[in-house]
């Protein structure tokens, strides 16, 4: 089971560092353009597409980055309550989030790639001067959500590995 683990790990961790990369450009292109529509409004010639894009951009980084904020764990936590429990019952704890969260982000997985798809097949565009058509920027909203499926799992293949071999060590924050 640990070579399962260390080998879904290690692909896991290849494709959220992949997408994470991605969504860094993302926001750092969306820096440079919105520099850009400063200097241009500056004088007095603004462009059309900078907002449009630029919110995409920010959007997609921000379905792309949840998987990378998952792994580094930067979501938000509650643990006022949880951490006066013993490592062992934490992680019972953690195995019944896994659980549920896994079932909320496949539902919106598959929700999103769903509503990504009618778009494309209907070819539905956004109403602006770009008419960018909206599975360009929804594509990232089944993308990031699976991502995030495959770090909770992840987590959930880890905490069943401790459970299995009674291995509840405290863990040192960082």
């Amino acid at each position: 089971m640990e070579n399962f683990i260390s080998a879904y790990d290690k692909f896991v961790n290849a494709i959220t560092k992949l997408v994470g990369v991605i969504a860094g450009a993302l926001i750092l292109y969306t820096a440079f353009a919105i520099v850009f529509e400063v200097l241009c409004r500056t004088f007095h010639t603004p462009t059309e597409w900078v907002m449009e894009i630029s919110t995409y951009c920010v959007v997609i980084a921000g379905f792309l980055g949840m998987g990378v904020t998952y792994a580094g764990k930067k979501h938000i936590h509650v643990e006022l309550v949880i951490n006066n429990f013993s490592a062992k019952t934490r992680c019972y704890i953690e195995v019944l989030t896994c659980i549920a969260a896994i079932f909320y982000s496949f539902i919106f997985t598959v929700e999103a790639w769903d509503m990504t798809m009618r778009s494309l097949e209907y070819n539905n565009c956004a109403p602006t001067t770009l008419g960018t058509p909206l599975w360009i920027p929804q594509i990232s909203m089944p993308i990031g959500m699976a991502v995030l499926v495959l770090q909770i799992i992840r987590t959930l293949l880890i905490d069943i590995n401790k459970i299995m071999k009674d291995d509840f060590g405290e863990e040192v924050e960082k």
